[in-house]
């Protein structure tokens, strides 16, 4: 495929991905179903969750292809392109909830497409291993943020409480294929740039 070929791919699925237009594989929503009504203060901090989660998957997404743009080794090339695929139900899955609780996604979602694109294109570049190893580190960090979400919405949501807990499955299973893939252990400053890039981007999605 030509570079210009690229380019026209690439920005297609980032409108796709942005306009909530991808499909993804199609799995099951997560079962569960509240038997309780929320109150307003109970369903605002649901809202506000899965607000950040959602945008969390617009960067993922984003990583995923800014990654696979940029391997040379076809093999690990697929393995991203499948694990981003795989996100992309995650994608479907927080905005349908986000529909359901009357809320919207962060309008700041196309500015973490945008730098989450790059960061992945630029850890990509520097080989296979620490692609991987940054999908490794990633995915650790996500299951971390999906557990203290996790202990602070009301235990009577149990529909977003649901699309959490088969989220985190999912994202142990694709830090555990990084390693398994020959992924190499991230250096502390790299686990910290990371870490604070997530804080800027939950903090303010929350409310933006």
């Amino acid at each position: 495929m030509s570079i210009l070929n690229n380019i026209v791919n690439e920005f297609d699925i980032a409108l796709k991905t942005l306009s909530n237009k991808k499909s993804g594989t199609n799995r099951p929503f997560p079962s569960g179903k509240n038997t309780e009504e929320l109150t307003q203060k109970e369903k605002k901090l649901s809202i506000q969750m899965m607000r950040v989660n959602l945008a969390g998957e617009v960067a993922a997404q984003a990583l995923y292809r800014g990654q696979a743009l940029v391997c040379k080794d076809p093999k690990v090339r697929d393995h991203l392109i499948e694990a981003g695929e795989e996100e992309t139900d995650h994608l479907v899955w927080c905005k349908k909830r986000l529909d359901d609780l009357g809320g919207r996604g962060s309008l700041l979602n196309p500015l973490w497409y945008a730098g989450s694109f790059s960061i992945g294109a630029l850890f990509g570049s520097f080989g296979e291993k620490v692609s991987l190893g940054f999908v490794e580190e990633t995915e650790k960090q996500v299951v971390a943020h999906i557990d203290k979400h996790l202990e602070k919405i009301s235990p009577k949501d149990i529909e977003t409480i649901e699309i959490l807990k088969t989220m985190r499955e999912d994202e142990d299973i694709h830090a555990q294929q990084a390693v398994d893939n020959g992924g190499e252990e991230l250096k502390i400053p790299a686990k910290k740039i990371m870490k604070y890039t997530a804080k800027v981007m939950t903090s303010t999605s929350t409310h933006i």
